[in-house]
């Protein structure tokens, strides 16, 4: 009995162990925390001194910037301006010219302004020729192109139907002569290459 009660007795820590126990688990958290406390105060100080050095560096930013702002926006503004002014300009010369036409050109014109090549025809002939897809910005692009290519050849032909003394609308003889003139003048590029005789 002695025996077996006598290592229970022994089993209970004294007092003076417990404390030196306690004391030897709290200087081991003493000497983690420091380092989580040193840790931690330096993530702040990294993390305070990102703003400020951002800061620092945005007003310099915020300096440059405004002036450069303010002198595009002027700029911009004057562009705005003066081509504002000038379609004014147009539209005013445009209104004069069209109040002075005669009941035939003014029926020639109103013909010309409604005249419009067919943008799906354009599209398949461009991709014909390419073999690749065409946006549609191109395809009026080209539109456009072609109506002032076609307005330059019916002049040249009303001329030439002038200057031979026709009469009457323009003739197939008449755009073939045109389309010669603007060849010779360069305006038309030509198509079939010139064979050399003696190189």
């Amino acid at each position: 009995m002695d025996q077996s009660v006598s290592p229970l007795l022994k089993s209970p820590p004294t007092p003076g162990s417990s404390k030196e126990s306690s004391q030897s688990d709290r200087k081991e958290t003493s000497s983690k925390s420091p380092r989580k406390t040193q840790n931690s105060e330096s993530d702040h100080d990294t993390e305070t001194e990102t703003p400020e050095k951002a800061k620092a560096k945005s007003p310099a930013k915020a300096k440059s910037s405004p002036s450069a702002d303010k002198k595009r926006k002027a700029e911009t503004d004057e562009e705005i301006i003066a081509k504002h002014a000038k379609q004014e300009e147009e539209r005013l010369k445009m209104q004069v010219l069209v109040s002075n036409f005669s009941e035939d050109q003014l029926n020639r014109y109103e013909m010309y302004r409604r005249a419009a090549f067919p943008k799906a025809s354009i599209k398949r002939f461009m991709q014909s020729i390419t073999g690749s897809a065409i946006s549609p910005n191109v395809v009026i692009a080209m539109a456009g192109i072609s109506k002032v290519f076609v307005g330059e050849l019916v002049e040249e032909a009303l001329d030439v139907l002038e200057s031979w003394g026709d009469t009457g609308p323009i003739q197939p003889k008449h755009i073939r002569e045109a389309v010669r003139i603007l060849r010779e003048r360069g305006t038309v590029p030509n198509s079939k290459k010139k064979k050399v005789m003696f190189s």
